[in-house]
């Protein structure tokens, strides 16, 4: 059986581990870095923004049924308003990007330039019929939404709402400059050089990026996961309904091919889902032994973080190492299955 701290030394990256089995945390690693260094953490991010809008919808603030354009009319033009919440939620909304790959990533560090780019897009694939990743757009369709809705900033929001209430004070949804010295550098290799640098720039860092430009621990991440396993409970805090968890957990598919990325990924509302599987690694970063209600988030194969409530664990792995391919999200599933023996042995 493989130690994971074995294998996360191993793999010759700043990093920080946390697993928290059973309430009680078992794991609290960093390597090479302080145990309150802040990660930039790629697409883990996208749950914190989901849980947002999912909690508005508790509320009765909206709907995830009722369109976008509802909520915000100018995104309703060019075949977009039918659009709902709930496809946002799903990655079914046919938007995978606004314009380009390259062309959302140079412009997500300005808010207005990001969302007049999907106001004016055209969507790829008919709404709702099928799977595409929303590599940014994802963050930017649930944060304008937040926003009109909630009637603040969507990294306000997220601070009022759901982490000042628990707690989480190492979490930034775009890092204070304040906390510039406590980041982590995201380092890069061989075609992954020159987006580290771009992530590297205290202007991205900075920004407001709902899809992928959350800074945190990994222990702040692994708690926020327990909140969840925990029916939205905290420390004795409730800021989410059990149902709500729930709702956003729910499988939205099953077997289908993500147009995006290419890969057969089992979406819920805001999660990506685990489960045992005979497709490669990259598909299940969160382990080939993962249970199916087991839920969470790729981030870049470079970061994760997941919960499982079947054996109540709440696993959060940040490390800062960009590298092109699927080896980080095969060295992420290696660490997942280890983590799932040691726990259980």
């Amino acid at each position: 059986m493989d130690d994971p701290l074995d294998l996360v030394r191993r793999w010759g990256a700043t990093a920080q581990l946390c697993v928290i089995k059973d309430g009680r945390v078992v794991i609290d690693e960093a390597v090479g870095c302080a145990p309150d260094a802040l990660f930039w953490i790629f697409s883990t991010s996208k749950p914190y923004v989901a849980l947002l809008v999912h909690l508005l919808a508790e509320r009765g603030a909206l709907s995830l049924d009722e369109p976008v354009a509802a909520y915000w009319p100018e995104f309703g033009e060019r075949g977009k308003g039918g659009i709902t919440v709930r496809q946002v939620l799903q990655h079914r909304a046919g938007l995978p990007v606004a314009r380009s790959v390259v062309g959302d990533a140079l412009a997500m560090t300005d808010w207005r330039r990001s969302v007049r780019a999907l106001e004016a897009a055209r969507p790829r694939y008919a709404p709702g019929d099928v799977p595409a990743y929303h590599l940014l757009s994802y963050g930017f369709l649930l944060g304008e939404v937040a926003r009109r809705v909630g009637g603040a900033p969507v990294d306000a929001l997220l601070r009022t709402e759901l982490l000042d209430p628990l707690g989480l004070g190492d979490t930034h949804l775009g890092l204070p400059d304040r906390l510039w010295s406590r980041r982590v550098p995201v380092r890069g290799v061989s075609g992954a050089r020159v987006s580290a640098a771009y992530f590297n720039r205290r202007t991205t860092r900075r920004a407001v990026v709902p899809a992928a430009g959350v800074s945190a621990t990994a222990r702040d991440v692994a708690r926020f996961y327990q909140m969840l396993l925990d029916g939205g409970t905290l420390d004795g805090v409730r800021v989410l309904a059990p149902g709500t968890i729930e709702a956003a957990r729910r499988p939205s598919s099953e077997g289908e091919v993500d147009r995006f990325l290419r890969l057969r990924i089992r979406w819920s509302q805001g999660f990506q889902l685990g489960g045992p599987a005979d497709e490669p690694a990259s598909s299940r970063p969160m382990g080939r032994g993962s249970s199916p209600l087991t839920f969470g988030h790729n981030g870049s194969n470079c970061c994760l973080a997941w919960a499982d409530p079947t054996r109540r664990i709440a696993f959060a792995y940040l490390t800062n190492l960009l590298l092109p391919g699927h080896d980080g999200a095969r060295h992420q599933a290696a660490v997942s299955d280890a983590v799932l023996s040691a726990v259980e042995g």
